[in-house]
């Protein structure tokens, strides 16, 4: 524990992640994949804290620019999408004995715990995976926005975003075939080249406070692990 870079890390993990090939609902095999990879950062001794989204059941600014309804309404349907994700991921972590909490920042409590942040680090500090579910509790916010947030919150040294890609490039990868990663890149050169690190209110967020961020693939097995121990994996976003 003494020679890891980090002692405490917040990771972020997108709904559709949880879907696996089907792109929508929750698919088992891919849950326990991506909680063993969970585990194996907590079995370091890294206290270990999750961000879910709620994609793979519905996104809210996306519904309610097609249907023509609400947004705060449909941002609220996509809250309790992350409520979902959160148990599942907790079913899924607990079946390799670490317990787990999940926090949510809407009042479900028959189903999970009120966010208290006080709280959250002591389960932390209690060898406790706690998984974060309703985004910020708002509308208008994505849950990269309630990643930084928490991270900032708990006091975490490192948000780890777990993507479909291996990192950050200067261009899409999947439409540039010449496309060039970064192993490194600072916060004012993702703002100059507007590259797709996450949300500008989220990324704002991270720079402002000088939270470093590692973006990385999540289907690469032992990527998180690595990045945790210090290994260069995917891309580093730092200050200048």
């Amino acid at each position: 524990m003494a020679d890891l870079p980090y002692s405490r890390v917040l990771l972020k993990i997108s709904g559709e992640a949880l879907a696996g090939a089907a792109g929508f609902g929750l698919d088992a095999e891919t849950l326990h994949y991506i909680a063993g990879e969970i585990v194996s950062v907590h079995n370091l001794g890294i206290q270990t804290a999750v961000v879910v989204g709620g994609g793979n059941f519905i996104r809210g600014n996306a519904f309610s620019q097609q249907g023509g309804f609400d947004r705060t309404a449909a941002d609220q349907m996509g809250m309790m999408g992350t409520v979902i994700n959160g148990l599942a991921l907790q079913a899924a972590i607990e079946r390799y004995g670490v317990p787990v909490r999940v926090q949510s920042a809407i009042q479900v409590s028959q189903v999970a715990e009120s966010f208290i942040r006080r709280r959250a680090v002591r389960h932390l500090e209690k060898g406790r995976v706690v998984v974060f579910a309703a985004g910020t509790g708002n509308p208008y916010f994505s849950t990269d926005s309630a990643a930084a947030l928490r991270a900032l919150e708990i006091d975490a040294q490192v948000l780890l975003k777990a993507t479909k890609v291996d990192g950050i490039y200067d261009k899409d990868p999947r439409l540039h075939p010449d496309a060039v990663k970064y192993d490194v890149v600072s916060y004012s050169t993702a703002l100059d080249k507007r590259l797709a690190v996450m949300d500008q209110t989220a990324f704002t967020m991270c720079r402002d406070h000088n939270l470093r961020i590692i973006v990385l693939d999540l289907n690469a097995p032992g990527s998180m692990l690595r990045a945790v121990q210090g290994e260069t994996v995917g891309t580093t976003v730092t200050g200048d």
